[in-house]
């Protein structure tokens, strides 16, 4: 295929101009004898330096003598441009084939490694269930129905405050004997009725009774018969003279006038002969025989260490007399026991360890 670059066909022998001549031009019409240069092709004339023909488009024959490595070499250039083009275009191709290639294997891990992560929920949901069978509650109901059981040895502890009050052998109402506490250790059988505790006093409430002025030495401390304490006690000595009669007392002052059911006597000399008068004077009488004293219990020989006294049961005088309130309150002693007589170089002593008085209940 004949292109515009191909060298152009050979000139004729009769075309060609003869050998010396300046490329076979035919004279210039001038007549200087230059010749004119002419298109191989078409003839039409070419001027100097023109290498294509404006006709034909038709190069001259020497149009491509000088240029013609210049195209060679932009050819190998091109060329050798093309192969490196190609290569890095493969090169390119390749990596991008291999980076996919090399995802899918990562996708395919970070996958599994998602997937045993779901097993472990799956194992902590059995352990939530686990832990309820442990009886944690059943376990606190058991401390919750013991602890109703640890009051209840502490309700005797109620009672135990009034077991210092004696019953009264006098008393009615068929109750059991009850065996009294005292401060030796020992009880006696008592029967009468049960009252509340025993009324709080002063601690001066108590004092002698002494209307016949024995010696003041006769006598011991009246605060050590209401202390609580029956291992002390108020004495009275026995008269020699006069024994085993005698004619002293205890006697509790209120300050205001109280109703009274009932005297309670611990003492260490049993078997005394005492009995309870009550006044509701301004001040204390004189002597055992004044009419301001009025009889609450008939004369009685208590020969227990503890004794309850109850107010009113003799006659029914005494039973109205006791429904009164009363200021004072008298323990008279009118005779000791055999064994506290004594002699007169030794003369004997009774006591009063604790006198309790018991307030009436209230209606």
């Amino acid at each position: 295929m004949s292109t515009a670059l191909a060298d152009p066909p050979a000139v004729p022998a009769e075309q060609q101009s003869p050998a010396g001549s300046d490329g076979g031009a035919p004279p210039s019409a001038d007549g200087r004898g230059a010749a004119q240069r002419t298109c191989a092709n078409c003839g039409a004339p070419l001027a100097d330096g023109q290498d294509w023909c404006l006709q034909c488009g038709r190069g001259a024959p020497d149009s491509l003598a000088s240029h013609a490595p210049t195209w060679r070499s932009a050819a190998v250039v091109l060329t050798a441009l093309a192969v490196l083009v190609a290569g890095a275009a493969g090169a390119a191709y390749a990596a991008l084939s291999k980076g996919p290639a090399k995802a899918p294997p990562a996708v395919t891990t970070v996958a599994q490694a998602v997937a045993p992560a779901t097993p472990p929920p799956a194992t902590s949901t059995p352990t939530t269930p686990a832990v309820p069978p442990t009886a944690t509650t059943p376990n606190i109901g058991v401390p919750t129905t013991v602890k109703p059981t640890v009051p209840l040895p502490k309700l005797p502890a109620t009672p135990t405050v009034a077991p210092k009050v004696p019953l009264s052998p006098t008393g009615a109402g068929g109750a059991p004997p009850v065996t009294a506490p005292k401060g030796s250790g020992e009880g006696s059988p008592v029967v009468g009725e049960v009252h509340p505790q025993a009324m709080m006093l002063d601690t001066n409430a108590a004092q002698t009774y002494n209307p016949y002025n024995y010696a003041a030495t006769n006598f011991g401390d009246p605060s050590l018969a209401i202390d609580g304490d029956t291992t002390t006690g108020w004495t009275a000595t026995v008269e020699p003279a006069v024994a085993p009669k005698m004619a002293e007392g205890l006697v509790i002052d209120l300050n205001t006038p109280r109703k009274l059911a009932a005297v309670a006597v611990t003492t260490a000399t049993p078997g005394m002969t005492v009995q309870v008068y009550g006044s509701d004077a301004a001040t204390l009488p004189a002597s055992i025989t004044d009419p301001a004293w009025v009889a609450l219990t008939p004369s009685l020989l208590e020969h227990k260490r503890h004794a309850r006294l109850v107010l009113g049961g003799g006659s029914a005088a005494m039973a109205t007399a006791a429904k009164r309130p009363y200021r004072f309150v008298t323990l008279w002693i009118s005779k000791a026991p055999a064994a506290s007589v004594g002699t007169p170089a030794a003369p004997g002593h009774v006591t009063v360890d604790e006198l309790e008085l018991f307030a009436a209940k209230k209606k």
